[in-house]
């Protein structure tokens, strides 16, 4: 008899469950008794003992179905040493549920922040396998995070939709693309979508190059410009604020602007004297169904996991290093974010084409 716990938390994406059925048909197909056990709303259903057990009905039909079955939340890590406001001690109460169900394993969906927990749990004595979500593909150790794909997909599709507006009217258009502090989702959706300017936080811009590049356009007699611009994106100026600084300047900007978008909008058209235009196409690129690509990369990743609990190896990551499913221990990679290098091999590509990153 093998009894797992699942657990999805933080933003959801589009192949949280394929991934899951993937653990499932991977365990179910190798051994005759199995209990499975799915936690509500993350974190939040293994600290309150909010669970329900599941069937293989509930895995039935799932491989195409955006979002989680099992609901999500977050749950800070830095607040999970903090108790409750009951008091509760909130480690303590994810033990009691994990030892009261007697589980040989907790599988555990999210990103950096929920790995975060999941490495908490492992050094705590609980055996732990974290399968990287996100898209922002921004976990250290694997190369591609399952939910990437489909949401660089959800904004080329948003910055291909724009191409025949801006045409038409002659204006400059930013897309804002998700991604606080990394900025993977814009580069490549920026360079699927035929983006002319992009704009990531590990990319600091100079607002005055931004506006040579859509002057250059226009002197090449192009009609509109295209800019796709992460939501973290950051200008030199701020980029050598101390962080106490910087963070008090964005508190000030957010009482003027609802974004960077729409600063960076009002200096251009300041400078230049264009019309700006702002889509924001937000949590649609969480949405969605699954793409291929995802469907593929969930089933081999849920199906890495089930091979881990089968062979009990826990404690670690299940990704893909170069074509291949493999695990990492989850002390070598908790915690740490995976950056865009400025040396990237695309945004080289990117640069050679003549996309501009405003540095």
């Amino acid at each position: 008899m093998k009894r797992i716990g699942l657990l999805t938390s933080g933003g959801d994406c589009q192949a949280l469950n394929a991934t899951m059925r993937g653990v499932v048909k991977g365990l179910s197909t190798a051994i005759d008794e199995l209990e499975v056990y799915g936690f509500d709303d993350g974190y939040r259903g293994l600290i309150y003992s909010k669970y329900r057990m599941l069937t293989s009905k509930d895995f039935s039909g799932i491989l195409t179905q955006g979002g989680t079955i099992l609901g999500t939340s977050r749950q800070p890590f830095k607040l999970m040493r903090v108790p409750d406001e009951k008091g509760l001690d909130k480690v303590g109460a994810m033990k009691q549920t994990y030892y009261k169900l007697c589980l040989d394993c907790l599988v555990i969906l999210g990103g950096n922040g929920t790995q975060k927990t999941a490495n908490l749990l492992r050094e705590e004595g609980l055996n732990v396998i974290h399968l990287p979500k996100t898209i922002d593909n921004d976990i250290w150790g694997t190369d591609m995070t399952f939910g990437f794909q489909s949401a660089v997909n959800v904004a080329t599709d948003a910055i291909d939709c724009i191409h025949t507006t801006a045409a038409s009217h002659g204006r400059v258009f930013i897309v804002e693309v998700m991604g606080h502090k990394v900025g993977s989702l814009t580069l490549h959706a920026g360079v699927a979508g035929g983006a002319d300017i992009i704009l990531i936080p590990e990319i600091p811009y100079d607002i005055d190059k931004v506006v040579e590049a859509i002057n250059r356009r226009s002197k090449a007699g192009k009609r509109f410009t295209i800019l796709a611009v992460a939501e973290g994106a950051i200008s030199k100026e701020d980029a050598k604020l101390p962080k106490k600084e910087y963070k008090a300047k964005l508190a000030e900007r957010a009482k003027k602007y609802p974004s960077v978008s729409y600063k960076i909008a009002h200096q251009i058209e300041k400078k230049t004297g264009n019309e700006v235009r702002i889509t924001v196409p937000g949590h649609t690129q969480r949405g969605g169904s699954p793409c291929a690509y995802d469907r593929v990369l969930s089933t081999r990743i849920g199906a890495g996991a089930a091979e881990c609990i089968l062979e009990e190896k826990y404690g670690v990551m299940v990704g893909i290093v170069n074509g291949k499913i493999q695990t990492i221990p989850l002390e070598e990679c908790a915690g740490k974010l995976k950056m865009v290098s400025p040396k990237d091999q695309l945004v080289k590509a990117a640069k050679q084409i003549g996309i501009s990153f405003g540095d």
